[in-house]
């Protein structure tokens, strides 16, 4: 058998596979964090309780509606997006301009009544979300064996962020979005809504976050506290590739989720903190972050 750095070939892959899944998660977590924070300035630290709340959101259409995968991938993130919403015209519309520590504690406070609600609700333990009957089975490469899902959560979670990145900076819509955080009195002047538009905007970072608990409910127990163990390390990959960078949050994302996979093959006791050491060194050299801009916070 074919081995690498002293590893079989397959052991080794499958852990390359592994940590791109679990980036590709990251990668469209981080992305709608940034997204919210490069457009609105709030921290949004209920953004790991809104992808608890979608994969919850899948499980319950499974079973009070009996609505399926596919029927879940479409409807939860635009109901948890619209819930975002509301909490955006509600609430969180009211702190724009003031200090950040503000939207921080109050996303905070979002968090607290999500999770706690979920576990009153449903208990602490986990929910089994079954894969969908199309998306299971594996593919053999030879090398390694590749299960089908994962490949699917790959595909989808690399188009939502490309397809992100492209209605920001490549469509009419974001350039109004930047246009509205920037320059607010002025894009209004010139009939644009811009309330709307910072609505809109909050509401598809949350719909983002919703997607992949969507994804990630057939691979993780769907539980109140799922969120809560990913908020953090998504924090981390924002502030590495630049507060409120879009393609800096993918590109990091799935760099981490890689270099995450090879930690626990070689030194599994240090997987859960690798990230942060490189935090560390990022900000100790670029305190921007690899692609953040200057004058960026």
């Amino acid at each position: 058998m074919t081995e690498v750095f002293g590893l079989p070939l397959p052991v080794l892959a499958g852990q390359i596979m592994l940590g791109l899944v679990n980036g590709c998660f990251y990668a469209v977590l981080s992305l709608g964090l940034a997204v919210i924070f490069g457009l609105l300035r709030i921290v949004n630290f209920a953004h790991g309780a809104f992808f608890m709340a979608g994969a919850f959101g899948a499980w319950m259409l499974q079973r009070y509606a009996g609505l399926g995968y596919w029927a879940a991938l479409l409807l939860v993130p635009v109901v948890v997006g619209g819930l975002g919403g509301v909490f955006e015209r509600g609430l969180l519309r009211r702190l724009y301009g003031l200090d950040p520590i503000y939207g921080l504690l109050l996303t905070f406070g979002l968090v607290l009544v999500l999770e706690g609600g979920f576990r009153v609700a449903f208990g602490t333990s986990g929910q089994p979300y079954p894969v969908p009957a199309s998306l299971q089975g594996v593919f053999n490469l030879g090398f390694m064996v590749l299960p089908i899902y994962r490949a699917w959560v790959i595909l989808a979670a690399l188009a939502a962020c490309v397809l992100t990145w492209w209605l920001i900076e490549r469509t009419s819509l974001g350039a109004r979005l930047r246009a509205a955080t920037e320059k607010p009195a002025l894009t209004q002047s010139f009939g644009v809504n811009v309330p709307r538009l910072l609505t809109f905007t909050y509401a598809g970072g949350i719909a983002l976050a919703a997607f992949t608990g969507v994804l990630a409910a057939p691979i993780l127990h769907v539980n109140s506290g799922m969120g809560s163990n990913l908020v953090i390390i998504v924090f981390a990959i924002v502030v590495i590739g630049g507060m409120g960078s879009v393609f800096g949050s993918i590109v990091t994302a799935l760099g981490i989720g890689v270099i995450e996979g090879l930690t626990k093959v070689f030194y599994s006791e240090a997987s859960t903190t690798v990230i942060f050491v490189v935090m560390a060194l990022v900000l100790l050299f670029r305190p921007r972050g690899l692609f953040g801009k200057e004058g960026s916070a």
